[in-house]
């Protein structure tokens, strides 16, 4: 790479220092440029920063699924969704569940994010059936066809929340933390 900085007569190549620092950049941060070509993806990130799972939208649609009937309270209508138990997939990645979630894990809680930085927070007790049946979803589809752009590809639906603060649209993380 030092090659692509020689001196011509006394001036950089504005070519060579522009090349440089295009590899550059793609050898420090590789997934920043794929990240934007494919923005139907989901990242799950187990507790500390531990296993993670970069999950695209026809990986989802092969996973197990559950379908809720739901009311939204927005529109006082009836709707459909499909998609994945959000811990199934928090499984994926090695998050405690059943008989483990105990101890300082029960101080443990996930945050999912949106593409608008749109943050929510559930504790991790309220996802796993061993505790409560919370039946959140991590939804791909609304009536039987794939969410909208301003909805997907990725939604998490949470129906047995009184108000739908935690139903997040355009989804793209989810994080286990610990708290301290």
């Amino acid at each position: 790479m030092h090659n692509l900085f020689r001196e011509h007569n006394g001036a950089f190549s504005f070519a060579a220092c522009f090349l440089a620092a295009l590899a550059l950049t793609f050898q420090a941060e590789p997934r920043l440029f794929a990240q934007e070509a494919t923005p139907s993806q989901l990242k799950i990130t187990g507790l500390g920063g531990g296993p993670s799972l970069v999950l695209y939208a026809a990986d989802h649609r092969k996973m197990p699924r559950k379908t809720l009937t739901v009311v939204n309270p927005h529109e006082k209508k009836t709707e459909v969704y499909e998609g994945v138990p959000l811990a199934d997939l928090l499984q994926r990645v090695g998050v405690p569940q059943g008989e483990k979630l105990r101890g300082a894990n029960m101080a443990c809680y996930v945050v999912a994010e949106a593409a608008d930085r749109y943050r929510i927070v559930f504790s991790l007790a309220e996802l796993d059936s061993g505790f409560l049946d919370s039946d959140v979803i991590v939804a791909d589809t609304l009536n039987g066809a794939p969410l909208g752009p301003n909805q997907g590809p990725f939604k998490i639906v949470a129906p047995h929340d009184k108000r739908p603060a935690r139903w997040i649209r355009m989804l793209t993380s989810v994080t286990v933390k610990a708290a301290n």
